[in-house]
């Protein structure tokens, strides 16, 4: 997968094919044309005219739908628009979509570095973090394949050990087929956890400058507390348009309006 590596943020523009300098008119004819391609945003973010580059970068979104290095060319975008908190969550939804990819998290790392609200890791056991790490390591769709692959495996190794007279074999088929069944519950569970969070996603950053948190959904409501944007937040009640109770890294909730959030 072709993507706008990390090191073109800070250090030297993006190359591509298109080097030309892009006029005003076309620009916008970028922006207003229904075939406006990737091409054309990556054009534009080649030249620094990121704000075309994220017109474009959504027209695609909207018409071709979700797609890791779209997202990851938005966040980049974004970034160098200096709009901070949509950098974040578009990082945050490429990484949804490909959680293996280190160049997503450390950008996004350096994202999280720049907004205000700064979030300390919540202590976990280190074969936790160990597991996390490795079910993250590749997609869905990849842990299905791999599910797919070790089960056929798992199969063949049971008719080695079914059927074949030398005894060797039969211990190596045995084995095999242990082994195999466990990777095949493994890479199964971990495409249940990878689609589990594409299809429930319960986290959102927030994108308002400021936001004080209520006791109840209510401008009268007691103040809680205050997050800045960037913040990423997660949904722990959903039942109403307006406002939206969210939870904090360390348990704490409180209620905030919908409009200061966007859902990853």
């Amino acid at each position: 997968m072709k993507k706008i590596a990390y090191i073109f943020l800070f250090i030297i523009p993006l190359t591509l094919s298109a080097q030309d300098s892009i006029p005003a008119n076309e620009r916008i004819s970028f922006m207003q044309s229904p075939d406006a391609t990737k091409i054309a945003a990556d054009s534009a973010y080649a030249n620094g005219d990121y704000s075309s580059a994220i017109a474009i970068y959504e027209n695609v979104l909207g018409k071709e739908g979700e797609a890791a290095e779209i997202y990851y060319n938005l966040a980049n975008a974004y970034y160098r628009n200096e709009e901070i908190a949509k950098s974040i969550l578009n990082y945050e939804r490429a990484l949804l979509l490909a959680p293996g990819d280190n160049d997503i998290r450390f950008n996004l790392a350096l994202a999280n570095s720049k907004i205000v609200d700064k979030v300390s890791e919540g202590y976990q056991i280190f074969f936790v973090n160990w597991l996390y790490a490795l079910i993250n390591t590749f997609s869905m769709t990849a842990w299905a394949f791999m599910g797919i692959i070790s089960f056929v495996l798992l199969l063949a190794a049971l008719l080695f050990f079914l059927f074949n007279r030398n005894v060797t074999i039969r211990k190596i088929g045995f084995a095999t087929a242990f082994v195999m069944l466990f990777f095949t519950i493994f890479a199964n569970l971990s495409a249940l956890h990878q689609y589990h969070n594409l299809t429930n996603r319960v986290e959102a950053i927030i994108l308002s400058p400021s936001v004080t948190a209520k006791s109840t959904p209510s401008e009268s409501g007691t103040n809680l507390f205050i997050i800045h944007e960037g913040r990423k937040v997660t949904i722990s009640d959903d039942t109403m348009n307006s406002w939206k109770e969210i939870e904090l890294e360390d348990g704490t909730v409180g209620w905030i309006p919908s409009s200061a959030l966007e859902r990853i």
